[in-house]
């Protein structure tokens, strides 16, 4: 059988990394950035104020106290975004808001809280030492500092800088549209009534979500039933929205496995066993005039979210510009014995958790007690799947195992 590795290999050549695109900002949220942004201008731009209360001269309120208050004359009332040069001579004061730009003569804001919040005069009560709630020009970052660097995703908290900096728009890597299907006449639409033999569709649902998740734009096409013609109109119909296609169901050996059988016919698409547990049977290729990436994932629930954090997301990691790297793993110490099979590598659904004080790891995991490939309630109480070698068959409770990280949610 064909290793994880090679078939993780095999499966990220078949992609091509995008051509960055120029995006307004809400746009380009959760893309990933393909440049490195700098800073035009100084921030702040000008020495502000960062709270409301009296711009004043240190040496003129040195000596305020409860007991005997200094009283200054207020000249001006400076809100933000005031475009005016205010000055301020010696023993007065300017009534001064957040944000606002400090007056040329003033060094130091004494806090309204500090005053008796007076408009013509303010008596003040506590000395603030120099400099006291001022932001200072370039405090937060000087011109021509890179801000943000090519590769970074675009969050809340990059968008923030984006739009701090001056930008409308960045250059970025567009999110791979990613379009998902299922086969199997057994499916039904959940929220319909079900019939003998039938159970309701659910791996589609989860693939898009998982898409969405890391980072994409997925699109759920639903399921198709076990007709040849039916999945290749279904195939022609996608291929104009989809940058890749992933399909769930008929791929293994059984006689109604309609998506191995209707894409070996097209000599661009290979089938193979890879030694991996769960979901041995995978598919990967291309569709259409314009070779549309394909990549055919087991109709076992566990089987496609294990297949698809494994063999799909490093994929759609290069096709997000992003590197091919597989999900995070640690060492950590079984609470239960495991077993797999033999020649197989085992990804075992557990609960990763930290471990106490002076262990020799600094996780755990709990491996769950239902790891059948269909056993689907599992996945949601788990955040980790413990990696049992191929050479393994069973490991010990206390063993220290790699342990891949799950995508939190």
């Amino acid at each position: 059988m064909k290793s994880v590795e090679q078939h993780v290999s095999d499966i990220v050549k078949l992609v091509a990394a995008p051509e960055p695109i120029e995006l307004d900002l809400l746009r380009a949220h959760g893309s990933v950035l393909a440049e490195t942004v700098f800073a035009t201008v100084s921030l702040p731009q000008f020495d502000n104020s960062s709270m409301d209360g009296y711009a004043v001269r240190a040496q003129d309120v040195a000596d305020a106290s409860p007991q005997k208050p200094v009283r200054l004359t207020v000249v001006a009332d400076i809100p933000a975004g005031d475009p005016g040069a205010t000055a301020i001579p010696p023993g007065r004061a300017a009534r001064i808001m957040t944000g606002a730009p400090m007056p040329v003569g003033a060094d130091t804001v004494v806090p309204v809280e500090w005053t008796d919040g007076g408009v013509a005069n303010v008596a003040i009560h506590q000395a603030p030492r120099r400099g006291n709630a001022i932001r200072r020009a370039g405090s937060d970052v000087e011109a021509g500092t890179a801000v943000l660097t090519a590769g970074a995703r675009i969050g809340s908290a990059e968008m923030a800088v984006l739009s701090a900096v001056g930008r409308r728009s960045a250059l970025v890597y567009p999110r791979p549209r990613v379009v998902v299907l299922s086969t199997g006449e057994e499916l039904v639409e959940p929220g319909r009534p079900l019939g003998p033999g039938q159970i309701w569709e659910s791996n589609s649902f989860m693939l898009t979500a998982a898409a969405i998740e890391a980072g994409c734009a997925g699109y759920r096409q639903g399921f198709i039933g076990d007709e040849p013609a039916a999945v290749l109109d279904t195939l022609d119909d996608v291929l104009s929205q989809a940058d890749i296609i992933v399909t769930t169901g008929g791929v293994s050996m059984g006689a109604y496995d309609v998506v191995k059988e209707v894409l070996a016919r097209l000599g661009t698409v290979r089938f193979e066993k890879v030694a991996v547990q769960p979901g041995m049977p995978q598919g990967f290729g291309t569709v259409g005039d314009s070779n549309t990436p394909i990549i055919t994932l087991p109709g076992n629930p566990v089987s496609a979210y294990v297949s698809f954090h494994l063999f799909v997301l490093p994929a759609l990691h290069k096709m997000r510009g992003l590197p091919e790297e597989p999900l995070p793993s640690v060492s950590a110490r079984l609470l239960e014995p495991v077993t797999s099979p033999e020649g197989r590598r085992s990804y075992l659904r557990a609960v990763l958790d930290y471990d106490e004080p002076g262990a020799a790891t600094a996780y755990t995991a709990a491996p769950a007690s239902r790891q059948s490939s269909h056993q689907l309630s599992a996945l949601a109480e788990t955040n980790a799947l413990v990696v049992v070698p191929e050479s393994v068959t069973r490991l010990p409770e206390g063993s220290v195992v790699e342990v891949i990280k799950l995508p939190s949610r």
